[in-house]
């Protein structure tokens, strides 16, 4: 069963991608979903079998490589902690499959796009089953390069593959740590895998070693590197700016990128890797603040952008930082349960908001939208209920979730747990001002679109203020305007029905996800359901401590969320002027929100510029001018002039041979006679 589970994508990524053009869009699409819909079916069976019945296994696939002490297995970890990121991956990703056959259904290049997309799937579920660390590289690197693919999967945009660059290279600035991280592990351990180095932690709390004449705690650094390699997969604070650009690619692959598989591993690795993360406390206090930063950074620019997918792609930023402020107080099963309730009402959201940009004949800027709700109600009533559970309605899926990670911060009685707790309850009261400012601008109000369809230009942005960013992510012209026989017709039309039923599963998760499973990941069932898979030490006792907060904390996010709406009702419905005059007051707070920070313009000067600088002074100065300079038009270029000069004395007459000879020989008896002479 793990087998299919794992391979039946890989299947399909074979069958696509070689014999997509010989088969054709249609049964690509067909067989590529199939197979997934099959393997999350199974990955529903293992998660039963695993989390409610028997526990972990070890399954043995073939043995990797062996050098010296290093020995690498090809097997798969089966335990709780996999058997949720199973249900995760496949369930999302055979959703987003089934949605793609409507949304990309005029795309010429069908079957590679259905194949990168079980590659991504593919290479998450090698990291999510991974043995050992090898391994678990090997899929971390994969889900990297099915990302860039994915991104830049309409190549004929300079702006797509800009930002699949972009994320690549990000990228590979955590991996570089997480490399690192890796060959620390296996110094002190003199092993990668799992069974071998988790037994053995304690052992090495107190192991330092010297670098650069100072003394370093070993499992600090190597915590430190690991988390540097989350922080790039995972969108974290100083290595987030590729995520927003992401949305370049089509909006399934956004869904999947943010739901279930790229930005999910980073969480996924540091809960894999809690036993070691527990004898790091350092580096556990990083992770918090890190990941509270990041819920307060990314938040705050949600509030002001106007293209409905960055939006989401922001919310997904900060809410990723929730994540990582659980685990890094010590919470590890509260973060993947927002993880997991996380991945439901983010896919609903995106697909939803590809539904409404499908409906919008692919207009992604919410200034043009307004009054979809008449035109469009069941997208508008799904996105009603992944607005809902991302906010933390009671009783929702992000209700469980998310409230538990700020009681969770609050329990720690920490510096950072209390500097994480604030942030992440002011992110809190954001995050719902801007997802109903989304739902807003987009549902409801006065028609924005009616006369100038999706290519009217905006000279001045909802809020008031002048902007020429008009959104660069409107998708290539064949997918527009020709969709369902509407042939020119601009008045927003309700999806096709195979693009609505996945948005119907997920808003069911959306809605029960957090109810049905709250028990089993961090109630009373947490030890029967973990089983081990989640370490803590025993003086860890951050979920006893959620049971004894002072009443009005768990009370706390259901508040912010309240007057996050009503702030949200009053602009955008009551006074809609209230934003344009927002923004005139206060210009330069607002440039800095719409511009991210200035965090991209702040790495192009300082990495991006010089960097060009430097290559472009290797070129011109040290290639051209002083390795040229000197090889192939200095020295070379001389020995070609002799060459060619002596060549012409090689006339293949014998008379200029004879009279050469005669001048040599008159040469030396000149040379004898002066030297007898001295």
């Amino acid at each position: 069963m793990y087998h299919a589970i794992v391979f039946l994508p890989l299947v399909g990524f074979l069958i696509a991608g070689m014999f997509g053009r010989v088969l054709g869009a249609r049964p690509s699409e067909l067989i590529t979903t199939g197979l997934l819909f099959v393997a999350a079916a199974l990955s529903w069976v293992a998660f039963i079998q695993v989390g409610f019945g028997s526990g972990a296994t070890r399954v043995q696939v073939a043995q990797w490589m062996a050098s010296g002490d290093l020995v690498v297995d090809w097997a798969f970890r089966i335990d709780t902690l996999t058997a949720v990121m199973l249900i995760v991956v496949n369930t999302v990703s055979a959703l987003v499959h089934l949605y793609s056959m409507g949304y990309m259904h005029e795309d010429p290049h069908r079957p590679r796009f259905f194949a990168y997309l079980s590659l991504f799937t593919f290479a998450m579920l090698m990291l999510v089953t991974a043995d050992n660390l090898v391994q678990m590289f090997f899929g971390w690197e994969g889900v990297g390069l099915a990302s860039y693919l994915l991104i830049g999967f309409w190549y004929q945009k300079d702006s797509a593959n800009a930002a699949a660059m972009k994320a690549f290279i990000v990228n590979r600035v955590g991996d570089f740590g997480f490399l690192l991280g890796i060959f620390t592990l296996f110094v002190l351990f003199n092993s990668v895998s799992f069974d071998q180095i988790f037994p053995r932690v304690a052992e090495f709390a107190e192991s330092r070693f010297m670098f650069l004449g100072v003394e370093w705690h070993a499992l600090t650094i190597a915590c430190l590197l690991l988390f540097m390699g989350a922080m790039g997969k995972s969108a974290q604070f100083l290595l987030h700016t590729w995520l927003p650009d992401a949305m370049e690619g089509p909006t399934p692959v956004s869904a999947l990128i943010h739901a279930a598989t790229m930005v999910t591993a980073g969480v996924f690795m540091v809960a894999r890797l809690s036993p070691v993360f527990e004898f790091a406390p350092t580096a556990l206090t990083v992770v918090t603040v890190i990941g509270g930063i990041t819920a307060f950074f990314a938040a705050t620019v949600g509030l002001v952008q106007n293209d409905i997918k960055r939006v989401i792609a922001y919310s997904t930023c900060s809410q990723l930082g929730y994540m990582f402020v659980a685990l890094g107080v010590g919470a590890y099963s509260v973060g993947v349960f927002h993880l997991f309730t996380h991945a439901f009402f983010k896919a609903l959201l995106f697909l939803g908001a590809g539904s409404v940009i499908h409906a919008m004949h692919h207009e992604q800027d919410m200034r043009h939208m307004g009054a979809l709700r008449r035109y469009i109600p069941f997208t508008t009533a799904m996105m009603a209920i992944g607005t809902l559970a991302l906010t933390g309605f009671p009783f929702t899926a992000g209700y469980y979730s998310k409230d538990a990670v700020i009681e969770a911060a609050y329990a720690a009685h920490s510096s950072a747990g209390s500097f994480a707790f604030l942030a992440t309850v002011i992110a809190a009261f954001m995050t719902s001002f801007y997802s109903w400012r989304l739902f807003f601008l987009t549902f409801e109000g006065s028609a924005r679109w009616g006369h100038h369809g999706h290519h009217a230009h905006a000279p001045h942005d909802h809020e008031g203020v002048e902007h020429d960013e008009r959104s660069r992510d409107v998708e290539p012209a064949h997918h527009a305007d020709h969709e369902h026989g509407h042939h020119g017709d601009h008045t927003p039309h309700e999806s096709p029905l195979v693009m609505l039923i996945p948005l119907v599963v997920l808003a069911v998760g959306a809605l029960v996800a957090g109810l049905l499973f709250h028990n089993a990941f961090i109630g009373e069932g947490y030890q029967e359901f973990w089983k081990g898979a989640i370490f803590t030490r025993p003086e860890n006792h951050i979920l006893e401590e959620m049971h004894h907060l002072p009443g009005w904390v768990p009370l706390l996010p259901t508040v912010m969320m309240i007057l996050g709406f009503l702030l949200a009702v009053y602009m955008y419905i009551i006074d809609a002027k209230q934003p344009a005059k927002l923004a005139a007051d206060h210009p330069i707070l607002y440039r800095f929100l719409l511009n991210k920070w200035y965090f991209d313009e702040l790495y192009d000067a300082i990495f991006v510029r010089p960097a060009m600088w430097i290559g472009r002074f290797f070129w011109r100065t040290g290639d051209q001018r002083i390795i040229d300079g000197l090889g192939p038009d200095g020295i070379s270029a001389r020995v070609l002039d002799v060459t060619r000069g002596v060549v012409r004395i090689q006339t293949g007459y014998l008379y200029h041979y004879a009279f050469a000879m005669l001048i040599g020989v008159a040469a030396l008896v000149t040379f004898y006679l002066f030297r007898g002479a001295h």
